[in-house]
């Protein structure tokens, strides 16, 4: 079995709120969970959402 993981994913985001530093804006939450392990615990079944962000190419880099 494969384990999702949030980061890298663009629905996943940090709060910077102490309680609850961890939020999906795909299942519009927030938590002190991770998001996967919120799904996960919640419904029973791994995330099928998760969708890799785009990185954004930085003008005058040489990379």
């Amino acid at each position: 079995m494969k384990r999702i993981v949030c980061h890298g994913c663009k629905y996943f985001f940090i709060t910077h709120k102490i309680e609850r530093p961890w939020g999906c804006k795909k299942f519009g939450f927030i938590s002190k969970n991770i998001p996967f392990s919120e799904v996960f615990f919640t419904t029973g079944m791994e995330c099928a959402y998760r969708k890799e962000k785009k990185n954004k190419k930085i003008e005058g880099s040489n990379e």
